[in-house]
């Protein structure tokens, strides 16, 4: 997934998505968060969590503080503005030390630019399907031909 990434840190893994791969701005999409320990990966039976979303270096949503019940946590979410986020995905209590560890992502929203740069592939992609087919089809028909 594009829109994904994860981090390793104080023995647990986190790892964060979305979907659609590109949220579009004031539409609902899914934010997905997985949760795994030690270096096998072995998912977790619970865990605590919670989000703080910042646009442009300022504080947009927070998501409280929340249980969750087995190693893995999806939930709708509607991004409000365009552009890139940092959010940070603070995990609770996962061991005797009760610290709370903070994990850092960039997560991004669909912008004009992204479908410039779709539509500039699918062009440059017929292109060079063009492209050999004028060079490669006439040695074919010669051939059949003969």
């Amino acid at each position: 997934m594009f829109n994904s990434a994860e981090k390793f840190e104080s023995g647990f893994r986190v790892q964060v998505a979305t979907t659609p791969e590109f949220p579009q701005v004031d539409e609902p999409s899914q934010f997905r968060v997985r949760v795994t320990e030690g270096f096998d990966y072995e998912e977790v039976d619970k865990f605590t969590m919670g989000i703080r979303i910042f646009f442009n270096g300022q504080q947009v949503d927070t998501i409280p503080p929340i249980e969750i019940e087995g190693s893995h946590w999806d939930f709708d979410y509607v991004w409000r503005s365009q552009g890139n986020h940092i959010v940070l995905v603070d995990l609770y209590n996962m061991k005797e030390n009760q610290e709370i560890h903070t994990y850092i992502f960039n997560m991004g929203t669909q912008n004009p630019f992204g479908y410039i740069f779709f539509g500039a592939i699918i062009v440059g992609a017929l292109t060079l399907t063009g492209v050999v087919l004028y060079i490669y089809m006439p040695n074919i028909f010669k051939k059949s031909k003969d």
